[in-house]
Protein backbone atom coordinates (compact mmCIF):
# COMPACT_ATOMS: atom_id res chain seq x y z
CA UNK A 1 0.00 0.00 0.00
CA UNK A 2 1.37 3.32 -0.91
CA UNK A 3 0.40 6.55 0.18
CA UNK A 4 1.73 10.07 -0.24
CA UNK A 5 0.94 13.53 1.02
CA UNK A 6 1.93 16.95 -0.74
CA UNK A 7 1.65 20.90 1.06
CA UNK A 8 0.15 22.84 -2.20
CA UNK A 9 1.14 26.46 -2.21
CA UNK A 10 -1.74 28.19 -3.87
CA UNK A 11 -1.25 31.30 -6.11
CA UNK A 12 -2.69 34.48 -4.31
CA UNK A 13 -6.00 35.27 -5.13
CA UNK A 14 -6.96 31.69 -5.27
CA UNK A 15 -9.46 31.34 -3.02
CA UNK A 16 -12.61 31.25 -5.05
CA UNK A 17 -10.79 29.26 -8.25
CA UNK A 18 -10.56 26.84 -5.30
CA UNK A 19 -14.13 26.77 -3.61
CA UNK A 20 -15.56 26.54 -7.08
CA UNK A 21 -13.08 23.65 -8.11
CA UNK A 22 -14.06 21.57 -5.01
CA UNK A 23 -18.10 22.45 -5.08
CA UNK A 24 -17.55 21.15 -8.69
CA UNK A 25 -15.73 17.44 -7.47
CA UNK A 26 -18.45 17.33 -4.89
CA UNK A 27 -21.13 17.80 -7.38
CA UNK A 28 -19.43 15.30 -9.35
CA UNK A 29 -18.13 12.93 -6.83
CA UNK A 30 -19.52 10.01 -8.30
CA UNK A 31 -17.67 10.69 -10.97
CA UNK A 32 -14.48 11.52 -9.52
CA UNK A 33 -14.87 8.48 -7.87
CA UNK A 34 -14.60 5.94 -11.06
CA UNK A 35 -11.40 7.87 -11.80
CA UNK A 36 -10.03 6.48 -8.28
CA UNK A 37 -11.49 3.10 -8.72
CA UNK A 38 -9.83 2.91 -12.17
CA UNK A 39 -6.14 4.69 -10.65
CA UNK A 40 -6.90 1.99 -7.39
CA UNK A 41 -6.78 5.22 -5.18
CA UNK A 42 -8.65 3.68 -1.87
CA UNK A 43 -8.79 7.27 -0.30
CA UNK A 44 -8.03 11.16 -1.73
CA UNK A 45 -8.77 13.80 0.57
CA UNK A 46 -8.14 17.87 0.09
CA UNK A 47 -7.93 20.30 2.91
CA UNK A 48 -7.86 24.01 2.70
CA UNK A 49 -5.30 25.45 5.23
CA UNK A 50 -3.86 29.36 5.77
CA UNK A 51 -0.33 29.65 7.12
CA UNK A 52 1.46 32.97 7.97
CA UNK A 53 -1.76 35.01 5.84
CA UNK A 54 -0.59 32.45 2.81
CA UNK A 55 -3.29 29.75 1.42
CA UNK A 56 -2.24 26.11 1.07
CA UNK A 57 -4.24 22.83 0.01
CA UNK A 58 -2.63 19.58 1.29
CA UNK A 59 -3.84 16.10 -0.56
CA UNK A 60 -3.68 12.59 1.24
CA UNK A 61 -3.68 9.82 -0.69
CA UNK A 62 -3.11 5.90 -0.27
CA UNK A 63 -3.55 3.89 -3.18
CA UNK A 64 -2.00 0.35 -3.77
CA UNK A 65 0.44 1.92 -5.93
CA UNK A 66 1.39 5.18 -5.97
CA UNK A 67 3.41 4.85 -9.01
CA UNK A 68 0.86 3.15 -10.92
CA UNK A 69 -1.87 5.57 -10.00
CA UNK A 70 0.05 8.60 -11.15
CA UNK A 71 0.46 7.21 -14.48
CA UNK A 72 -2.94 6.00 -14.93
CA UNK A 73 -3.90 9.64 -14.03
CA UNK A 74 -1.64 11.12 -16.68
CA UNK A 75 -2.80 9.14 -19.34
CA UNK A 76 -6.84 9.91 -18.07
CA UNK A 77 -9.11 11.26 -20.59
CA UNK A 78 -12.24 11.74 -18.10
CA UNK A 79 -13.96 15.09 -18.40
CA UNK A 80 -13.35 15.55 -14.24
CA UNK A 81 -9.76 14.50 -14.68
CA UNK A 82 -9.47 18.08 -17.43
CA UNK A 83 -11.26 20.13 -14.60
CA UNK A 84 -8.78 18.80 -12.14
CA UNK A 85 -6.01 19.57 -14.11
CA UNK A 86 -6.93 23.11 -15.61
CA UNK A 87 -7.27 23.74 -11.40
CA UNK A 88 -3.76 22.88 -10.61
CA UNK A 89 -2.29 25.05 -13.96
CA UNK A 90 -4.61 28.03 -12.49
CA UNK A 91 -4.14 27.89 -8.94
CA UNK A 92 -1.02 25.87 -7.85
CA UNK A 93 2.45 27.90 -7.37
CA UNK A 94 5.00 25.80 -9.26
CA UNK A 95 7.68 24.52 -7.97
CA UNK A 96 6.13 25.43 -4.28
CA UNK A 97 5.10 22.42 -2.67
CA UNK A 98 6.57 19.63 -0.73
CA UNK A 99 6.12 15.87 -0.49
CA UNK A 100 5.56 14.41 3.41
CA UNK A 101 6.80 11.03 4.84
CA UNK A 102 4.34 8.46 6.31
CA UNK A 103 4.56 8.24 10.55
CA UNK A 104 1.58 6.14 11.20
CA UNK A 105 -1.54 5.33 8.96
CA UNK A 106 -4.05 3.62 10.64
CA UNK A 107 -7.34 1.97 9.68
CA UNK A 108 -10.39 0.93 11.92
CA UNK A 109 -11.53 -1.81 8.68
CA UNK A 110 -13.07 -4.98 9.95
Amino acid sequence: MGVFVRLIKLKPGSRETVREWAATMNARKAEAEATLREEQVEVESWFSITLDGEDYLICYMRAESMEAAQNIAARSSHPIDAIHQQFKADTWVRGAGAVGTLLLDLSAKV
